[in-house]
């Protein structure tokens, strides 16, 4: 028998307040599959907020990072649900301050929930701080450390060594494809984080080259390893551990809680390290065990 998660029920909720084809409490609440009372009740008690107050302000605030990329006023006023520019115009400047001609400085506006929009069609949900966590930046560090060193050592080998196939049908996880080769690992590792950020700042998807040789790979190692750090080192900074992106281009939709996602980042990245070292070891190259604790002590100077 197959086993399935519960759904995330408040998630059900905003999903139907979001939704483009429901346009009244009626419309939200059968799409929830509740009476328009009992929806009510739900939404409020679980967001604090009306269904109602959190479609307009999040519709507006969906229409202020439209207009920031260059959609027209007109447009962004239909996108949101209203039957004019004027209306449109009014609700956008007493929420924002300024005339939607003007240029917003920031597409979110205070809430009593944390729920954002977030770009381009997701929600993100702001938690309360909480204490940091001090393990995850070593961790971080860890494997950013450690992917430079393998990626150097690999360096000097020849490319059909890296390319040659060691796995036959291997796979990391179902959604990503086999990854026989040293170098279908270290690729799919780098770009777990280049995807993972991309999506939480509401970019478009991560191109992958076909052919890309090791020192393009490098390249993109270079330039994402900061921007994670930075990302983890934020969270741990305002303790957002909680904040949950809602990503509306998944089918279905999926709610991801940062902290899940560090996790997941982190865990299929010692797998995918360790798994470079075995190939490595397999083609007669000699490396380290890629214990923590040894690259602590290196780093504090102890050995």
């Amino acid at each position: 028998s197959v086993t399935t998660m519960p759904r995330d029920r408040l998630r059900e909720l905003l999903d139907a307040v979001l939704d483009e084809q429901n346009g009244s409490l009626a419309e939200m609440a059968d799409g929830a599959f509740a009476s328009p009372f009992h929806f009510g009740r739900l939404v409020a008690r679980g967001s604090g907020e009306s269904p109602m107050a959190m479609r307009r302000r999040v519709m507006l605030e969906r229409a202020a990072w439209q207009l920031a990329q260059g959609l027209t006023v007109t447009d962004a006023a239909w996108a949101a649900g209203y039957s004019s520019v004027e209306g449109f115009s009014r609700a956008y400047s007493r929420a924002f301050g300024h005339p939607p001609s003007s240029p917003a400085s920031r597409h979110w506006l205070p809430a009593p929930n944390g729920i954002h929009f977030h770009p381009p069609m997701s929600l993100w949900v702001q938690a309360k701080e909480q204490a940091m966590n001090p393990v995850v930046s070593q961790l971080v560090a860890h494997d950013l450390d450690d992917t430079e060193a393998l990626l150097d050592l690999v360096a000097t080998l020849p490319d059909d060594v890296l390319r040659a196939p060691r796995r036959c049908g291997g796979t990391v996880t179902e959604w990503e494809g086999s990854e026989e080769s040293i170098r279908d690992v270290l690729e799919h590792h780098v770009y777990t984080k280049e995807v993972w950020l991309a999506a939480i700042d509401g970019a478009d998807d991560v191109p992958r080259p076909a052919d890309e040789g090791l020192a393009g790979l490098r390249a993109r190692h270079a330039a994402v390893a900061p921007r994670w750090l930075a990302f983890v080192q934020e969270l741990e900074r305002r303790g957002g551990w909680d904040d949950r992106l809602i990503d509306a281009l998944c089918e279905p939709p999926e709610s991801f809680v940062m902290s899940s996602v560090v996790a997941h980042v982190l865990t299929f990245a010692a797998h995918r390290r360790q798994l470079v070292r075995r190939m490595l070891a397999e083609a007669g190259t000699t490396t380290d065990s890629g214990d923590p604790i040894l690259w602590f002590r290196a780093r504090r100077g102890e050995e």
